[in-house]
């Protein structure tokens, strides 16, 4: 699988292009976001997984992301020194899978990309038509529609909304709904964030948000879809 590297620190861009070579990933490395966007814009379909620093000399990861989150719903992971909850919200908004501070050890990236690479491992093996009333998911382009009409969401909204339509029926509870989306980067996420997406959701895809009908609050327990 081919690894798409954006690291304006040639030091550090060389010795993760070793490290991860050595772990059997195939890397595409750029120094600056211009290179970066040249290899979206032509190779994508041959990138599995995006690894952007966030601060470039002629651009940042955000726009990175935002540009590889419009083609395809390929995983991204940022790297930064920068480590406030903003700039992390900020990131898993704009559709980042992870986020990952340096100075960091080459096994603990090593596992947080493959925990996000299983992740959309799982997705990719539901049905590709998912519908539920009027709101139907189509799986292999990582779109939602209500009514026959796009539905303008996050990747991270995406990834929420497919939880519950891959188990219908099924209560989730909020920790479970935190592990199953952030895995590994809990430890910078609460239920106020959850509480956000979950009325971010409502607001876009239900008739009437104070009285939701497709993503149920089940009290005390947590939430679900369908019956």
């Amino acid at each position: 699988m081919q690894i798409l590297l954006v690291e304006d620190d040639k030091t550090i861009a060389s010795g993760l292009d070793y490290s991860l070579q050595q772990e059997q990933f195939e890397t595409n490395l750029c120094y600056d976001a211009k290179s970066a966007e040249n290899v979206i814009e032509t190779e994508l379909n041959d990138i599995g997984l995006c690894l952007f620093d966030l601060s470039l000399p002629d651009g940042s990861g955000y726009d990175l992301c935002r540009l590889v989150k419009k083609r395809r719903d390929v995983p991204v992971i940022f790297l930064t020194a920068i480590d406030d909850e903003v700039n992390v919200v900020m990131g898993l908004d704009m559709g980042a899978d992870d986020y990952i501070t340096k100075p960091f050890r080459i096994r603990e990236l090593v596992s947080r990309i493959k925990t996000v690479l299983r992740r959309y491992e799982k997705q990719t093996k539901t049905v590709p038509m998912i519908e539920i009333d009027n709101i139907r998911i189509h799986t292999l382009k990582g779109k939602v529609y209500k009514n026959g009409n796009e539905v303008n969401i996050t990747a991270l909204e995406y990834r929420l909304f497919l939880i519950f339509a891959n188990h219908i029926g099924q209560v989730f509870s909020r920790n479970q709904l935190l592990e199953q989306i952030w895995d590994v980067a809990g430890d910078f996420v609460n239920d106020n964030t959850l509480t956000v997406y979950i009325k971010r959701l409502r607001n876009k895809l239900e008739d009437d948000p104070q009285n939701p009908k497709v993503i149920k609050t089940i009290r005390g327990l947590g939430y679900k879809v369908g019956e």
